[in-house]
């Protein structure tokens, strides 16, 4: 086997540790989007038990309950109140 031969199979090697750790990156944090977005639509669900507050459960309002956690639930709840829902 030639120098150049044992060159390439390490540099393939290291561009394919690289791109597995990249992908293992990505979908880490696809996998916490998803548990905030599910998390949001829980506490959304919570909220609606209060006989005061009404929050049409929709992909917007899950959305903003998943990414912005409690403040966001607190947003919607002004918006609520406020008579944008």
């Amino acid at each position: 086997m030639s120098i150049e031969l044992i060159v390439l199979g390490i540099i393939i090697l290291i561009v394919a540790f690289a791109a597995l750790g990249i992908l293992f990156k990505i979908a880490g944090l696809l996998l916490k989007i998803l548990v905030h977005v599910i998390l949001g639509w829980i506490v959304l669900f919570l909220v609606n038990i209060l006989p005061f507050v009404h929050i049409p459960i929709n992909i917007l309002t899950v959305l903003i309950a998943g990414f912005g956690g409690i403040w966001g639930v607190l947003l919607l709840i002004i918006a609520q109140i406020l008579g944008f829902f």
